[in-house]
């Protein structure tokens, strides 16, 4: 296998934060009245195999850094892998020169000084467990041995185990300047389920912060294997109307929709089907969504957003009501608001918004209870191609699961379609007792009516 491969000691914060002193004093001679600057440092390590096989591994390390300069209302960004003293001479030059060519912006400029991060919690987003190819092909080989362990399981697709860690740091020409480092574990197979020549395919996952948080290989394995099982069979619905119940799997979907709606750079350009219902009620009265950036070792977790505002939870939808957009600096300014902590600066773009961990909290109904209130309906455990009206609300997607029949789960169903409007779709929704917080948008199992199902 790949034994040349090297981990070195984590990656020094304080190796990042010299480079960006240098790059905003040459914007800054060059011309630049205003300037931030982010320069980030990855590893990973993914390792695949497939029929007991090592068939890929991904080992990956960079550096890379954005510049964005301001002149009056206008604005550039530049970026480069290359940290070299004459790399850094070329992109201050260059940002410069595209902002005085720039067309004016009225909204674009750094974040208000008074809103900038001053203190912030551990959130123990690295963890400084080290992987290596070796042991990342071992926990491969024993999810995929537990997958095929289980009978009926013809084979496995794949199984992958990686490991990735990262610093970050941002430095403005006001005077905010931290950065913070982060680390992530995966573990993932897929499965196919064979029977009288019919083949289905499942899987199951893990990602964490923390490698003392991930699933043993062995129960991921077997998930992954059962679910292909009880794929086998499918068949297709009969058209119609009829209560619909969001798997925990993808239920973050609608939650996600939902994000998208709010997002302060929509509402701006008056492009959402939710513009104008602020303070309205969306969602039953015992609905929330909450979004909270600092979760310990949560997926979204961060200590400041990207334009280094100081961020707090705050609940998006409270007892049903709509109560917060989701805003950047410029998004805010538009909107003749203030920035929600949202911004998400990319190396080579001005910020953009991006919420953090959003969340669904659980209900008290178990899933199977949620079920079995339902009478005649579907379960959906899977997703294809989702395709959502920003204007309108209208939703449509391509899904996999299982039929209901009085109140019980019965046969696996495929090809299938479900359609309507979110509008109509939040006020009914229902959740149960089972959320996981497995990823930076998340909910509980969801049952909701309102949707029409497209099969025979």
């Amino acid at each position: 296998m790949a034994d040349d491969i090297s981990i070195d000691a984590p990656i020094d914060l304080d190796d990042l934060s010299p480079v960006l002193k240098t790059l905003l004093s040459k914007a800054k001679a060059c011309g630049a009245e205003q300037c931030d600057a982010i320069v980030t440092h990855g590893r990973s390590l993914s390792i695949t195999v497939r029929g007991g096989e090592l068939e890929d591994v991904d080992n990956s390390e960079g550096r890379d850094i954005g510049l964005r300069v301001m002149i009056g209302n206008r604005q550039a960004c530049v970026s480069s892998s290359d940290l070299s003293e004459t790399s850094m001479d070329i992109l201050a030059q260059r940002a410069v020169a595209m902002a005085k060519l720039a067309p004016e912006d009225p909204y674009c400029g750094l974040a208000p000084k008074g809103l900038l991060a001053k203190d912030r919690q551990n959130l123990e987003l690295f963890d400084a467990h080290i992987m290596t190819p070796e042991s990342l092909k071992a926990r491969a080989l024993d999810v995929e041995r537990a997958a095929n362990s289980v009978k009926g399981v013809l084979q496995s697709e794949g199984a992958n185990a990686s490991w990735a860690t990262s610093g970050i740091y941002f430095m403005t020409s006001d005077g905010f300047a931290d950065g913070w480092r982060s680390s992530r574990h995966g573990i993932s197979v897929s499965a196919i389920a064979e029977k009288d020549g019919a083949m289905e395919r499942d899987y199951d996952y893990d990602g964490t912060r923390w490698f003392s948080d991930l699933r043993e290989p062995d129960a991921i394995g077997r998930l992954a294997g059962k679910r292909a099982i009880e794929r086998l069979n499918s068949q297709q619905l009969k058209s119609g109307a009829m209560p619909i119940v969001f798997d925990r799997r993808v239920s973050g979907s609608l939650v996600g929709a939902f994000l998208g709606a709010i997002n302060g750079q929509a509402i701006a350009r008056g492009m959402s089907f939710l513009k104008d219902k602020m303070d309205t009620q969306l969602f039953s009265g015992a609905i929330n969504i909450i979004d909270d950036p600092l979760m310990k070792r949560g997926h979204g977790s961060r200590p400041w957003d990207g334009e280094g505002i100081g961020v707090q939870a705050r609940h998006l939808i409270e007892n049903g009501v709509l109560k917060s957009w989701l805003l950047n600096t410029s998004a805010a300014k538009q909107l003749g608001l203030e920035t929600t902590g949202h911004g998400s600066r990319g190396i080579g773009s001005p910020p953009s918004v991006s919420s953090t961990n959003t969340f669904i909290p659980a209900g008290s109904q178990t899933p199977e209870a949620l079920i079995a209130e339902m009478g005649n309906g579907m379960v959906i455990t899977e997703m294809f191609g989702p395709s959502l009206n920003s204007n309108t609300g209208d939703y449509s997607v391509g899904v996999a699961g299982y039929c209901v029949e009085n109140g019980k789960r019965t046969f696996p169903v495929s090809e299938v379609t479900i359609a309507g409007n979110l509008l109509e779709v939040f006020p009914t929704l229902t959740v149960a007792n089972d959320l996981v917080f497995d990823g930076s948008t998340v909910a509980p199992t969801l049952r909701v009516e309102g949707l029409t199902l497209a099969g025979l």
